[in-house]
């Protein structure tokens, strides 16, 4: 039975009688597979160095939860710089959205997990054992021969143990590397929580690119999808150049366009489809399409480009619009968002402090003085101890700070709690007032403030 070819009534990983349709793409190889290959592995390479690579004292980014603390390439973040964060992901989830209004889904083709670990990692251990796809697509439709069970048993456990590598390279971004070493060889009852957490991430990502594959993107990615709203018909897209192309025919065919119909472009679709029938769902922007058309094309004699990264107004011969109202606003937006980033960034300093009034009485006399009681927090960023001074900086005759008078010390990445009492004379006392606290170091300087309190002005203060 010949084979059926994709079309737009159903997704391409579909067959005819609903069952799921497994591809198996055929090797590409030209320029944009090259480039997409050396593009991979840097960040298959960044994403494992990062949790080895120390700076100031820390891993270059190291989610310490346990502690309350985000360190990222030399800056701390405690719970209460966590604001920050809203700038993170508003800033990448806006910045997806500008890339794709310009040269469309990139990042799925690209740098998208996903698609980088199953084309640089697992397929290839695939190709190693099954073979090249005509091989693959045979060994699937084989009975379970001993072959057969000896090669998926091979596959199989090598990407168990892929798996559980990426795995526990993810939980390093959240442990140390020490301290998950050190783990590792301990009973798994001792830290059953994070083995269980482990062995489901990894039996997740084991499931996913072993069986799930594309359906991720096509099924589960909420991205694929948005694309329909993200894009024009000035963004950067892979298309297929119809007025050249058609009608199509055989080599030398009279009458032909350059599309030969040699189904090449199917053939190394990594989610099986048709680049000819258009824009679709499925199309990840991986380029291997192009890379196919173009080999095809020089063997042919004839231009390459029928495949090719261009919008959908200069696949119809127009003009392509780089600059447009879309891109316009998107860029005074990320600039704006940008700037006030930055800024904020800038505010950060190498600890915190926080003064907050005890819980109880407002306030205590005795002997002709009022006496509040307050709660100094301070939390140390840095990798190395410090030591704080702590002065009241409200001027009013008589009044007087106790609890801190010689300063706080706090340990290397710790923090430090206090009560501290602040005295005045009720001769000096006028009514409530703001009592402002300076902690300082010598490249830190805060000032914070919380109500004094006291009795009704109108009172004989003095008795």
């Amino acid at each position: 039975m010949a084979e059926q070819l994709p079309s737009l009534e159903s997704v391409a990983t579909i067959n005819a009688d609903g069952s799921r349709k497994f591809v198996h793409p055929a090797d590409v190889h030209g320029r944009f597979s090259r480039l997409r290959a050396w593009t991979g592995w840097l960040l298959i390479l960044i994403y494992a160095a990062l949790p080895w690579i120390p700076v100031n004292g820390n891993p270059a980014v190291f989610l310490d939860f346990a502690s309350r603390q985000v360190h990222l390439f030399g800056l701390t973040f405690v719970p209460q710089d966590f604001w920050l964060a809203f700038f993170l992901v508003t800033g990448l989830g806006f910045s997806l959205f500008y890339i794709t209004a310009v040269v469309g889904r990139v990042w799925c083709g690209w740098t998208c997990p996903q698609t980088v670990f199953i084309e640089l990692v697992f397929r290839p251990i695939e190709c190693l054992i099954e073979g090249r796809a005509p091989q693959r697509r045979l060994l699937d439709a084989s009975p379970w021969t001993p072959t057969k069970i000896a090669r998926r048993t091979t596959k199989w456990t090598l990407y168990a143990i892929l798996s559980v590598a990426i795995a526990h390279i993810f939980v390093s971004y959240f442990i140390s590397i020490p301290e998950l070493y050190a783990i590792m060889h301990r009973s798994p009852l001792e830290n059953w929580g994070l083995f269980t957490f482990v062995f489901l991430l990894s039996a997740v990502i084991f499931f996913d690119f072993t069986w799930f594959r594309e359906q991720f993107c096509i099924v589960l990615c909420p991205y694929g999808r948005l694309q329909s709203v993200l894009l024009d018909n000035d963004s950067v897209v892979i298309g297929y150049d119809r007025k050249r192309g058609e009608p199509r025919g055989k080599l030398l065919a009279a009458g032909a366009g350059d599309c030969i119909d040699c189904h090449r472009c199917v053939q190394v679709c990594p989610t099986g489809i048709d680049i000819r029938q258009g824009l679709q769902i499925e199309c990840i922007a991986c380029a291997n399409c192009i890379d196919a058309c173009d080999e095809i094309m020089t063997k042919v004699g004839r231009p390459r480009g029928l495949v090719r990264y261009d919008s959908t107004n200069g696949l119809e011969g127009q003009k392509t619009r780089y600059i447009r109202p879309r891109t316009i606003l998107y860029t005074i937006l990320l600039g704006i968002g940008t700037v006030v980033m930055l800024l904020s960034l800038s505010t950060l300093g190498t600890a915190t402090a926080t003064v907050l009034r005890m819980p109880g009485f407002p306030y205590f006399m005795y002997e002709g003085k009022i006496r509040n009681q307050y709660l100094l927090r301070i939390e140390n960023k840095r990798n190395q101890p410090v030591h704080f001074n702590v002065q009241l900086a409200t001027d009013l005759p008589g009044i007087t700070i106790s609890g801190a008078e010689n300063g706080i010390d706090v340990p290397a990445l710790g923090q430090q709690s206090r009560p501290i009492v602040v005295i005045i004379p009720a001769t000096s006392y006028h009514g409530t007032f703001t009592a402002e606290f300076v902690v300082s170091t010598s490249d830190f300087h805060a000032v914070k403030s919380a109500p004094f309190l006291g009795p009704d002005v109108d009172m004989n203060l003095g008795q």
